[in-house]
Order: structure tokens, then C-alpha cells, then sequence
């Protein structure tokens, strides 16, 4: 039973220039993935996509079922500028649309960011050959051939294979009883002490704003490396099992942050919508690996409980924020203390907001080994100091925006 999904090599990603994306990259996209590309764009009634790219424009639209691209931008209903380090990022899945937007790295002159972001499926189609989600892709099946029960929960006892199984059915795990009440207190102890020490201006915290205007800090960073407890914790048996359950080879990244989700958030990286851990990009290079929530005071409906979308891990949707033609339905992961929720990185999931009371919860987690030949290589983008820059994200995102988006877009005549 494998999650891998990986299909690009990190010593494969390089410099492209404009006129060899344009002329080249693409070029050869189109004659192999054009088809695909095309039916997805078609079935998901995208907007034709304008790329202009320090003075030269490409339009990406569907003909005859098939997505042919034309020169400039005038006919395009979504025109995102960008300089070409950011297009040589965009077309080898090393940053997606969103991905683009949060770093300050796009800007759309028509369309609007749902509309841009949209675009992401597609472009994997075309640059990859992954199917865009149609209803029906998606089906769940147990070992024995029957229904899948998604409703399901697991102890560290149960039957690995079938716990492997759901795992790749469903893209998502709730394992109860793994660790006890006195150890989740240590481990409380620990964010509590972190959160209090946070500075807004650190580094190695996010922010969030309450709906009486009070800034606080919601998630540190780097707790791995701060909690002695929780250390011990993620080092035993109890959790370390987890890596070896679908033979993948998964490893422990050795790191985690700890959260907590206080009332009334109205702004910041708190209680954070539907996304795939992938939706920054780079899904062909690290997915599926697994994202470990440990649920330090347990979560229900009224405590901000996980929501995940089982079977999105083998869909190619929307990877920030939910489609709202997509046929699979949500599920809310009520956890008691102590329990861990386990998602594959491509599954989409959200932070539901407390309504009643506040929760703690610590995420860490495993990811794959580099594939044969391949080798590391570091990224700035998602180095100490790029984690530590999200938490005003919604700042970067909000300025990629087009502010005259409310155009109608006249097919053959632009917006």
C-alpha cells in the first residue's frame, strides 16, 4: 500500500527563461497533455488564463476540447503578471498560483484570485498528465471489497494492514488513546510557556487579531526543538510506528509546532480554511507525506475540532480552499486528549474556529525519502525565516488581488 504520488525530481528543478516557457516548455506540455488539460479547463468552465511575463503575454484557453495557447493577453478572462523566475516556478510545480500570491510573486490585472487559484488543477493536467477531479473519480472500497466505514477510528492495536488501508482510501487517520492526560499536560505546560515568551516581531510565532482587536499569538514555531516532552513523546514507540505503516519509507522531519486556537479570531493564520499542505506548491516533489496532529486538550463541535475531506489526497482539486462542485463530502474529527488525527499532505482540511471553548493541539509528522538519484536541494521559500513571515499572508494575498475583478469578462474581447 503506497501514498507516493511523486512524479518530479528535486535535482531536476532549474532556471527557466521566459521564451523557453513560452516556446518550449509549454509547447511540448500541450502536445503531450493537451487533451487532458483541456477537458479539465472545459469541465471546470475556467476562464481563458493570460500569463504576461516581462512584456510578452500567452493566453491559455480551450479549442475544440483541446488547450492550445495563443500569443498575448487580450482575450484572456485571468491575466497574472509575474517576472520569469516566478513562471519557471510556476510550470515546474516548485510554487503554485497560490503559492505565487502569498509570496508577493503575481499580480492579476483581470480575473480574480478564486479564479487564478482555479487555475491550479489545470495546470497540473498540462504540466504533469494529472486528471482534473470529475464526480465520481473517487470511490472508497475496505480490504474485503465492501463500503468503507469513514466513520472509523483505530487504536495503536488494531490491524495494521487495514489501518494502512483506510490510510490510502481515505487519506486520513483518527487513532485513539496514544498518549494520557498527564503526558498532554506536559506538553501544555510547554505551549503555554512558548506562547507567553512570543513577541510579534520573533520570528518563531504567528499572530492572530480578536474580534476585540487584541493581537495574540496562536502557533509556535519550532516547538520540536523547544519541548523536551513533547520530544520524548514523538521519539517512542507509541508514535513512531506511524512511518512504517504504508512502506514508503517515511522518516520523522524532526520538527513540530504547537498550536493553540483561542475564541474569537477574526484576522491571521489561526483557524485556517480548507487547503492541502501541498498548496503552496511543489505536490509532484513531497506528496503524500504525513501531517500528525496530537490533540494536547482533545477537540469536538464547539472546540475547533479537524475537518478533512476524506479521498481529496487522490483528487486534483482545488488546493486552497474548497471547490464548490466537488463531490466529496467533509468529515469533522472529534478527538478526546491524548488522541492523534494523521492527514496525507494532498488532503484537503481545516481548522474548524472554537465557539465554546479554546484547544491545544501540537502538528508534526513524517515525510518520504528522497527518491532514487535524487538529491536535496535547500529552498529559501520555505526556510526558518520564510515560515515565519506567513503569519501576514493574508496581507500578501489580499495585494496579488485585481481590485476592478467586478468586469465582466466578453469572450473574443477581453475583460
Amino acid at each position: 500500500m503506497s501514498i507516493d504520488q511523486r512524479t518530479r525530481l528535486l535535482k531536476d528543478e532549474r532556471e527557466l527563461g521566459r521564451d523557453e516557457v513560452f516556446d518550449e516548455v509549454i509547447a511540448t506540455a500541450l502536445r503531450t497533455h493537451g487533451d487532458l488539460a483541456g477537458r479539465g479547463a472545459a469541465y471546470k468552465n475556467a476562464l481563458p488564463l493570460g500569463l504576461s511575463v516581462d512584456g510578452r503575454g500567452l493566453t491559455l484557453q480551450v479549442r475544440d476540447g483541446v488547450m492550445v495557447a495563443t500569443p498575448g493577453v487580450d482575450d484572456a478572462g485571468v491575466v497574472a503578471e509575474m517576472a520569469e523566475d516566478a513562471l519557471s516556478d510556476l510550470v515546474q510545480d516548485s510554487q503554485s498560483t497560490m503559492g505565487l500570491a502569498m509570496t508577493s510573486r503575481v499580480r492579476l490585472t483581470a480575473g480574480d484570485i478564486n479564479e487564478w487559484i482555479g487555475w491550479e488543477p489545470i495546470l497540473r493536467a498540462l504540466f504533469d498528465g494529472r486528471k482534473v477531479h470529475e464526480t465520481g473519480d473517487v470511490t472508497f472500497r475496505a480490504l474485503d471489497g465492501g463500503p468503507l466505514d469513514l466513520d472509523r477510528t483505530f487504536t495503536i492495536d488494531d490491524d495494521r494492514e487495514e489501518i494502512a488501508h483506510f490510510l490510502t482510501e481515505a487519506g486520513f487517520l483518527h487513532i485513539e488513546n496514544v498518549f494520557d492526560e498527564a503526558e498532554m499536560a506536559r506538553v501544555a505546560d510547554d505551549i503555554d510557556e512558548w506562547i507567553a515568551r512570543a513577541t510579534p516581531d520573533d520570528g518563531e510565532s504567528w499572530w492572530a487579531t480578536d474580534e476585540d482587536g487584541l493581537d495574540q499569538a496562536v502557533r509556535v514555531l519550532f516547538f520540536y526543538e523547544k519541548s523536551a516532552a513533547l520530544r520524548e513523546l514523538v521519539e517512542s514507540d507509541r508514535y513512531q510506528w506511524l512511518a512504517s505503516l504504508t512502506g514508503d519509507g517515511h522518516v520523522h522531519k524532526g520538527g513540530a509546532e504547537g498550536l493553540v486556537k483561542p475564541l474569537g479570531i477574526v484576522k491571521g493564520l489561526s483557524d485556517l480554511p480548507w487547503h492541502k499542505d501541498c498548496g503552496q506548491g511543489r505536490h509532484s516533489y513531497m506528496c503524500n507525506s504525513m501531517t500528525c496532529g496530537i490533540s494536547v486538550t482533545g477537540a469536538d463541535r464547539v472546540s475547533g475540532a479537524l475537518g478533512v475531506i476524506p479521498g481529496s489526497h487522490r483528487a486534483n482539486t482545488m488546493a486552497t480552499g474548497r471547490d464548490r462542485e466537488l463531490d466529496l463530502a467533509p468529515r469533522m474529527l472529534e478527538t478526546a486528549t491524548g488522541d492523534v488525527t494523521v492527514h496525507c499532505s494532498d488532503t484537503l482540511h481545516r481548522a474548524h474556529p472554537p465557539v465554546e471553548r479554546p484547544r491545544k493541539v501540537v502538528y508534526s509528522g513524517f515525510g518520504l525519502p528522497l527518491l532514487p538519484g535524487d538529491e536535496a536541494k535547500p529552498d529559501p521559500r520555505y526556510s526558518r525565516a520564510a515560515r515565519a513571515e506567513l503569519t501576514d499572508v493574508q496581507d500578501r494575498i489580499s495585494a496579488a488581488d485585481n481590485p476592478d475583478a467586478s468586469r465582466r469578462y466578453t469572450p473574443g474581447r477581453g475583460r
